[in-house]
């Protein structure tokens, strides 16, 4: 016997218009979701997970210092989810994003990791 539905949410995720994100920034209604969508000064769009590297906590976006910045153990990461500071041993990481027309989509089941040279990947950005 199986159950008829799965009570797990679903991975993918439409944010938005492509519109909607057009200014530079943190945009942190969907923290709740575990992540973030970020618009690089870089003409990239990315979604950054919420959870800290170091011990899993979830960093707060600080607008007027231009960082996250874990609560739990005081890690700093820049815009673009680069460790700076505290004891994250690496930067946050990012998950699948695209567009369909002109709708953000976001997949929280995959994602890219900075270290082993996945930021690259044409799936873990959108340029903008």
């Amino acid at each position: 016997m199986a159950p008829k539905g799965s009570k797990e949410p679903p991975s993918t995720i439409r944010v938005g218009k492509i519109g909607d994100f057009a200014e530079v920034g943190v945009y942190n209604q969907f923290k709740s979701d575990n992540f973030w969508i970020v618009h690089l000064p870089e003409g990239l769009l990315v979604a950054t997970s919420t959870i800290c590297t170091h011990l899993g906590c979830i960093p707060n976006w600080l607008q007027n210092d231009l960082k996250f910045k874990c609560p739990c153990h005081g890690s700093g990461f820049d815009m673009a989810g680069i460790n700076f500071e505290g004891p994250a041993p690496r930067p946050l990481e990012r998950h699948k994003i695209w567009l369909e027309g002109d709708v953000v989509m976001i997949d929280k089941a995959f994602i890219y990791r900075e270290e082993l040279g996945q930021w690259t990947d044409g799936n873990s950005f959108v340029a903008v």
